[in-house]
């Protein structure tokens, strides 16, 4: 399955000077664990649930103080909304990431895709295969 099929389409983005208090309630909010950092039209990095505990807490970082910029994760990995779901799952799994940012060929952000949306076909099929089984 094409990545396009599964990520999240309206995705919530943050500015690299907002602090870390203010991208933290976002992402609260929002339900979700990683924000696209973003400076007009330009990808500039990602901010993770991660990012926060080891660049914010663990550092004893005042975050009304700490911007994005000071803990986002800035060597963005990302793939193309054109290719398949294992090939971003492995790219997951070698880096060790939850959340991925997803660009068209133009490099433009269109999506992210986290490993809840690479588990929901997963899930799908076996709550259908569930409903049909007959009685013994």
């Amino acid at each position: 399955m094409q990545l396009k099929q599964l990520m999240t389409e309206h995705v919530e983005l943050i500015h690299p000077d907002t602090t870390v208090q203010e991208a933290a309630r976002v992402m609260r909010m929002a339900h979700i664990g990683a924000l696209p950092v973003c400076e007009g039209s330009q990808l500039r990095g990602i901010l993770t649930e991660r990012d926060l505990v080891a660049r914010v807490l663990a550092e004893g970082r005042d975050p009304m103080r700490t911007t994005v910029r000071d803990v986002m994760t800035a060597e963005l990995i990302a793939c193309v909304e054109d290719q398949e779901s294992a090939e971003a799952l492995r790219v997951m799994q070698e880096q060790q990431m939850r959340h991925l940012a997803v660009v068209d060929r133009t490099g433009r952000l269109v999506g992210m895709l986290s490993l809840r949306d690479l588990a929901r076909p997963l899930r799908e099929e076996q709550l259908a295969g569930s409903a049909i089984r007959w009685p013994a």
